[in-house]
């Protein structure tokens, strides 16, 4: 294959995932209260880790690495843990529970097949329900202008937010193919020009930031380790697990390369590996990103060279923090008019993973009430187990945990003779993911 048009694919490969690679570390960074200067080396380092990740994943040798053309960036499962994490605990404890994720994958990827069966449809969809439902209410008050701001709820914030959804929802409606799975990118960028009209953009980070610069790490602090945080992050590692077998199975196909258990242990373990990496760089957790698998099929490009090429590319941008701090210059307003749809689509995803349950079972409509109804019960009200010993808190302080383990719990009283149920999750997120 000539060189520029491997070129040229591995840059369609990086457009593919850059609007999902960005916007995460803006939506948990902004969450989080960091400087421009913290926010723009969340940005880089995240880049650069996507990229190390997927050299990892591409890579196939005995021990790591599906072998297959895939491209890895930041879970958007992680979003609502990590601000719920670095909330409660700091940021040190979110890169704690994302290595203590890492190893815990890498350590049991062997026996992941047995820990799939703790969760079937019916948890993993009520668990993405239950984070997207977390997340809505921050993209709310960003909306606003983000909580605190002395404008907060200004006609300028709401005309500005409302003006970016609205923009990046006609994007959708009416344009097809690459435009419209880059729309959100799109809508930020078209709402931070409307800004820099307005004066509300301050380029004081990008003058500022340097041209280059090394990836340190551990750059917030020595990470710590609290149990709830790292409970919380295996969860979203074990539900983003679930997710890449389906792309695994659906690029296998478009490849015409039939996947052994050996093959996807390699892959968990590659995955594993990364999320260690997002830890050590103090970047995310990451997984395997679906729409460039639908970039591979409609190309019909299949040669991994191409994604080595991408890989780099995401390498030598995460080495420039001033195409970071651009992305920085998003006011908080802009951020929230696309966070309404990114969250919304997150919660939609969690009903589209129902959709695969009997919900004609009364059983499986009573693990979901009452998960769903705890998750959202604790994220509103805290308090409810404050006066329990500290121990069993762990479990209970945090809504999207207290949520996902009712779901475990209430799948094995009621669904432990069901054995269809992973067989058909990983063909249904075959069929997604192609």
């Amino acid at each position: 294959m000539k060189k520029g048009k491997v070129f040229s694919l591995g840059i369609q490969h990086v457009l593919a995932m850059y609007a999902g690679a960005v916007i995460v570390p803006l939506i948990v960074g902004s969450a989080l209260k960091l400087s421009p200067e913290q926010l723009a080396y969340l940005v880089a380092i995240d880049l650069l880790t996507c990229g190390l990740a997927t050299l990892i994943q591409v890579w196939q040798n005995r021990f790591f690495g599906v072998g297959l053309p895939v491209v890895l960036g930041c879970t958007f499962t992680a979003v609502g843990p990590m601000i719920a994490i670095g909330g409660q605990y700091g940021m040190s404890a979110i890169y704690g529970s994302i290595i203590a994720a890492g190893l815990f994958v890498v350590i049991f990827a062997g026996a992941f097949g047995k820990i799939l069966k703790l969760f079937p449809p019916i948890v993993t969809g009520t668990v993405v329900t239950i984070i997207g439902i977390t997340l809505i209410p921050v993209a709310i008050k960003d909306m606003a202008g983000g909580a605190g701001s002395e404008n907060f709820g200004s006609a300028q914030n709401l005309l500005l937010s409302f003006g970016v959804l609205a923009f990046i929802l006609l994007l959708y409606r009416f344009s097809k193919g690459f435009i419209r799975s880059v729309s959100i990118l799109i809508g930020l960028i078209a709402g931070t020009i409307v800004s820099v009209f307005l004066g509300l953009v301050d380029f004081t980070p990008v003058m500022k930031a340097s041209w280059v610069h090394m990836p340190t790490p551990f750059y917030f602090g020595v990470p710590t380790f609290e149990l709830g945080a790292i409970i919380t992050m295996i969860l979203v590692a074990i539900v983003s697990l679930i997710e890449s077998t389906g792309v695994f199975m659906a690029l296998g196909k478009i490849c015409d390369r039939d996947l052994t258990p050996r093959d996807l242990t390699k892959g968990y373990r590659g995955e594993g590996l990364a999320i260690i990496l997002g830890g050590i760089f103090n970047a995310f957790p990451y997984t395997t990103y679906s729409q460039n698998v639908g970039l591979v099929q409609l190309s019909g490009v299949k040669a991994k060279q191409v994604i080595y090429v991408a890989g780099g590319m995401l390498i030598f941008l995460g080495l420039i923090p001033k195409v970071a701090a651009l992305t920085t210059l998003i006011p908080t307003a802009v951020m929230g008019g696309a966070m309404v749809a990114m969250f919304g689509m997150v919660f939609a995803s969690g009903i589209k993973m129902l959709s695969e349950v009997n919900l004609a079972k009364q059983e499986n409509l009573l693990i979901i009430a009452c998960s769903v109804g705890m998750g959202l019960g604790v994220t509103v009200e805290p308090e409810l187990f404050s006066r329990l010993p500290e121990s069993i808190q762990i479990l209970t302080e945090n809504g999207i945990v207290a949520g996902s383990l009712m779901a475990v719990l209430l799948n094995l009283l009621f669904n432990t003779k069901s054995k269809k149920v992973i067989v058909s999750h990983v063909q249904q997120n075959q069929k997604q993911a192609v």
